[in-house]
C-alpha cells in the first residue's frame, strides 16, 4: 500500500510538471533583461494619446543620443524629409504610397545618413513594392502604380527613424511638417526595436485604412 502511495505521488507530481510545462509554453514568462522597444502608436490607440505619449518621451535629464521616430502631418518627398531633418542623423526612411481608399504597405529603407542615400530612398523602395503585395489582379495593379509613383519621386515619406539627443529631438518636434517625435530610452539597441508610423490619415484612432476604392492606372 505504501508503494502504491509513493507511486501515486510520483505520477501526480509528473502530471503537475507536464501541466506546468504546457502552461509555460502557451504563456511564456518574459525573461529579465529581454524586452521589445517600439516606436510609433499602438493599433487602436487614440491619436491624441499617442501624441501626448510621444511628447512625454522627449522629457529627459539624460543627454545621451537615442533613437527616435519623426512622423509628418503629410506625406513628403525624400528631399523635403531630408530638409526637415536638417542635420539630424537619419537611419531609416519609411515610405507609403498614398492612394485614395486603397491600402498600400509601409516600405522601410535603411540609409547610412548621407543626403544621396536619403534622396534615393523612394527609388530604392520601388524595388520592394512587388515583394510586399500578395497575389491577385488588384494587388498586381497596386504594386504597378506604387512602383511607378516611387520611381517618379512621389511625396510618399511618412516617417524617419533618427538618432539624436533629447534636446535635438525636442527642437525637431517644433519644425514645420512634423506631427510627432517619439524617443526611445538611451539604452535601446539598433535593430532591436519595432517602428510603426503615425500616418497622416490617422486622425482619431490608429487602425486599418479603407481598402474599397478603385486602383488608379498611374
Amino acid at each position: 500500500m505504501r508503494t502504491r502511495g509513493v507511486l501515486g505521488g510520483v505520477v501526480a507530481a509528473a502530471l503537475v510538471f507536464v501541466a506546468l510545462a504546457v502552461i509555460g509554453h502557451l504563456n511564456p514568462v518574459r525573461q529579465l533583461g529581454v524586452g521589445t522597444d517600439r516606436l510609433g502608436p499602438d493599433s487602436g490607440e487614440q491619436v491624441v494619446d499617442y501624441l501626448a505619449r510621444a511628447e512625454a518621451s522627449l522629457r529627459s535629464d539624460n543627454t545621451e543620443p537615442r533613437w527616435g521616430s519623426v512622423s509628418f502631418d503629410r506625406e513628403l518627398t525624400a528631399q523635403q524629409a531630408y530638409a526637415v531633418a536638417d542635420g539630424i542623423r537619419i537611419s531609416q526612411v519609411l515610405v507609403r504610397v498614398p492612394l485614395d481608399r486603397v491600402q498600400t504597405p509601409i516600405l522601410t529603407v535603411g540609409v547610412p545618413g548621407s543626403e544621396r542615400s536619403v534622396l534615393n530612398s523612394t527609388a530604392r523602395a520601388a524595388s520592394l513594392a512587388t515583394e510586399s503585395f500578395g497575389a491577385g489582379d488588384r494587388q498586381a495593379q497596386i504594386a504597378a502604380v506604387s512602383q511607378q509613383r516611387l520611381l517618379d519621386g512621389c511625396a510618399c515619406v511618412v516617417t524617419l527613424v533618427v538618432r539624436a539627443t533629447p534636446a535635438e529631438l525636442s527642437e525637431l518636434a517644433g519644425r514645420a511638417d512634423v506631427r510627432a517625435v517619439q524617443a526611445l530610452p538611451s539604452d535601446a539597441v539598433s535593430g532591436k526595436f519595432a517602428v510603426e508610423p503615425l500616418l497622416p490619415e490617422h486622425v482619431d484612432v490608429v487602425g486599418p485604412l479603407p481598402d474599397d476604392g478603385p486602383v488608379p492606372t498611374r
